[in-house]
């Protein structure tokens, strides 16, 4: 009888714990259901998910002239064959240890190098490794914010979609400057020139180094002398973002020209560096942030703030990327090599330019398209309104972004028949131009 109370009693209490447990994991379900509750969804980007639409297409026709990445006559991403050298030869002599904060050193003083000249005064020059161009965006707002008394900075209309987003994240406040007049598909200098003059004294003025994104619209030698004399003027702090050196002409000097101009003239200014384009290495997310500081002392203080931003936001950067660019750009033999396939990433990308224009002028386009010619880079901005785009993915499946932006390098034998023809079926008879 007493065992067969003690069976009941274990039952019991069995239950008992059951339903408590029951009860307290539909009570932190609830919990967990709830306290998110209130989050909204994000918006998703406007590139990626141009890209993302792009690949659940099924249809036989598609082209992606959206992404920002180079391809090869095929359609197909290409690895510089240097860099797979590179590799090769890392494969025996690199480790996986962590990098410092500031990251490689010798990669650092080689990319300084390769931006502002073979004879960059690296010993006033404070540089650190990081995420590519958007990560040395991010760090280089993040040091105005914390450092510079102005926290007014202005970047181009247009202008890169994620650079409103980073230095708005810093704690800066962003304005724009006039600075492409879609009624004539040029430079708007009066425009930008009016701008940077009605800006408060000393505000940080954000300038593509070159192959500017997304108009491919760059100034002319004369027309920098102008901009720069009003920068001088106002004391206004540049912060230069080159995402395209060697990518953009094909001649990784000529490309740096206006970067080594201001340096030369002793303007103080900060540099976001990129190795995404001109070395192919999107996925390694390989870049620098500079500031030119007045001499070593205080290269020694910023270089100590720089590190105190990088430690809690990531610790120290990825080290692979940054061995193919020292690798290749510490072996004479490689660099020479290097230069050569980008070069030839820049021609094709300038013959696809020429190609295009003379394609919609064979499709019965009767538009001027000789700005496209006239722009350089990956990118050709075309007039096209967003409606336009609108059409050309939903009748053509060709996927680009709403601006009229299209990537050159998306363009091959196989498809730029195909892309002019609806293209002047969607500008046929209508403006390509605005007021």
């Amino acid at each position: 009888m007493k065992s067969h109370q003690s069976a009941l009693t274990i039952i019991l209490l069995s239950c008992v714990l059951t339903t408590t447990a029951f009860s307290a994991t539909a009570s932190s379900t609830e919990a967990s259901t709830n306290i998110w509750r209130d989050v909204p969804p994000g918006p998703p980007d406007a590139i990626l998910g141009i890209a993302q639409a792009f690949r659940e297409c099924t249809a036989e026709n598609k082209v992606n002239v959206c992404v920002g990445a180079y391809r090869d006559e095929k359609g197909q991403p290409w690895v510089l064959p240097s860099v797979r050298s590179a590799e090769e030869i890392m494969l025996s002599s690199e480790n996986k240890e962590y990098l410092p904060i500031e990251g490689d050193s010798a990669f650092v003083n080689k990319a300084l190098r390769f931006a502002y000249g073979a004879n960059a005064p690296l010993d006033r020059i404070a540089g650190v490794q990081t995420l590519s161009g958007t990560g040395a965006c991010r760090i280089g707002g993040e040091f105005l914010s914390q450092f510079y008394s102005s926290k007014n900075i202005l970047v181009p209309d247009p202008t890169w979609g994620n650079h409103h987003k980073i230095f708005k994240e810093c704690g800066l406040t962003v304005g724009t400057y006039r600075y492409y007049d879609r009624s004539t598909n040029r430079l708007d200098l009066q425009g930008m020139l009016e701008d940077l003059r009605n800006a408060p004294d000393g505000s940080t003025i954000l300038l593509h180094a070159c192959a500017h994104n997304p108009t491919g619209c760059d100034p002319t030698d004369e027309q920098w002398d102008q901009l720069l004399d009003v920068i001088r003027q106002k004391q206004h702090l540049i912060f230069f973002d080159s995402a395209y050196q060697g990518f953009a002409s094909g001649d990784a000097e000529a490309d740096a020209k206006a970067l080594r101009r201001v340096m030369d003239a002793g303007y103080p200014m900060l540099l976001a560096q990129s190795f995404a384009k001109n070395f192919g290495l999107y996925g390694e997310r390989c870049g620098t942030l500079s500031v030119v500081c007045h001499d070593a002392a205080q290269k020694d203080i910023l270089m100590s703030q720089l590190k105190c931003i990088v430690r809690p936001m990531y610790s120290s950067p990825p080290k692979h990327g940054s061995s193919i660019v020292r690798t290749v750009l510490s072996d004479e033999k490689l660099t020479q090599q290097y230069y050569q396939e980008c070069a030839s990433m820049a021609d094709r990308i300038q013959t696809m330019r020429q190609r295009l224009v003379q394609a919609l002028q064979d499709a019965g386009s009767s538009h001027d398209w000789s700005h496209i010619s006239e722009q350089i880079g990956m990118f050709a901005f075309t007039g096209m309104s967003a409606e336009m785009c609108d059409t050309l993915t939903d009748q053509y499946n060709i996927f680009l972004t709403r601006d009229g932006r299209i990537s050159i390098a998306g363009l091959n034998d196989d498809n730029l028949g195909y892309v002019a023809k609806a293209i002047h079926s969607v500008t046929d008879g209508k403006s390509i131009t605005s007021n």
